[in-house]
């Protein structure tokens, strides 16, 4: 009768999604790390270098595996599953203000990015996107946020608490609808701060994060198989202390 009601059909309430297999789940973790390794392959390059390694695949298998995975990769090589920097044309897009800027003290200039793809924080039965806000002078991880979804939520409450510790003079970030959302960007305006977005097609003005996102993976996603969400934000927590007030740079 509830189902009638709300106009559901009964059989999509009892549907159960299928996990990927174990054996899905290893390859696509190779090709993650084959393209964090070599983030200009594209899915030709990676099917030769699967290959190499005694993998018996064909490249139409690897595109689509890149594909639902997200890497960006050549740009003769595949379009990206979810795209990130795509913005929403009606939202407003601000004016690159670090052309001519560096950072030259803390709570200068603030990055933030989503890490492009779902295969980012691996699971042994699927992915998760991480969200950081980074202080592009000193490097310290302002706030980072955790999801295995691309809902805005995660990403306003890495806002929140980066402006709970300080305020930056300039806030960067890509033209992703993420970036581009009213609900960002008016709590940015609210603290006052000057709002700069990426040039379009400009992947390098965001670079201090893209290091980022590879020292994590080498130093701590890569050494670990998360077994639950849970536990991924448990041993990240631990690695951002360690990379924040520990980790000798250079």
């Amino acid at each position: 009768m509830q189902a009638e009601l709300l106009s559901l059909s009964r059989s999509s309430l009892y549907y159960q999604p299928v996990l990927p297999s174990a054996e899905e789940v290893a390859l696509k973790h190779r090709i993650d790390a084959i393209y964090t390794a070599y983030p200009f392959y594209g899915s030709r390059r990676v099917t030769v270098q699967l290959r190499r390694e005694g993998t018996v695949i064909n490249r139409k298998a690897v595109h689509r595996h890149m594909h639902e995975m997200g890497p960006k990769g050549h740009p003769a090589g595949l379009c990206p599953g979810p795209n990130l920097s795509q913005r929403n044309m009606e939202h407003r897009v601000y004016p690159y203000l670090l052309r001519q800027v560096t950072a030259a003290y803390p709570n200068h200039v603030w990055g933030i990015d989503i890490t492009s793809g779902a295969h980012w924080a691996r699971l042994q039965k699927g992915w998760l996107y991480l969200v950081a806000v980074l202080d592009w002078f000193s490097r310290y991880v302002v706030s980072w946020q955790l999801d295995d979804t691309l809902d805005i939520d995660f990403v306003l409450q890495a806002v929140d608490g980066a402006l709970l510790h300080h305020k930056p003079v300039i806030w960067n970030s890509d033209q992703g609808s993420h970036f581009t959302s009213p609900q960002y960007t008016q709590r940015l305006l609210a603290a006052n701060v000057q709002i700069s977005m990426d040039g379009k097609g400009r992947a390098l003005d965001n670079i201090f994060t893209e290091r980022l996102w590879r020292t994590i993976k080498y130093e701590e996603v890569y050494l670990h198989d998360y077994q639950t969400p849970k536990q991924a934000h448990t041993q990240l927590a631990t690695y951002f202390d360690f990379y924040n007030y520990h980790r000798p740079f250079g």
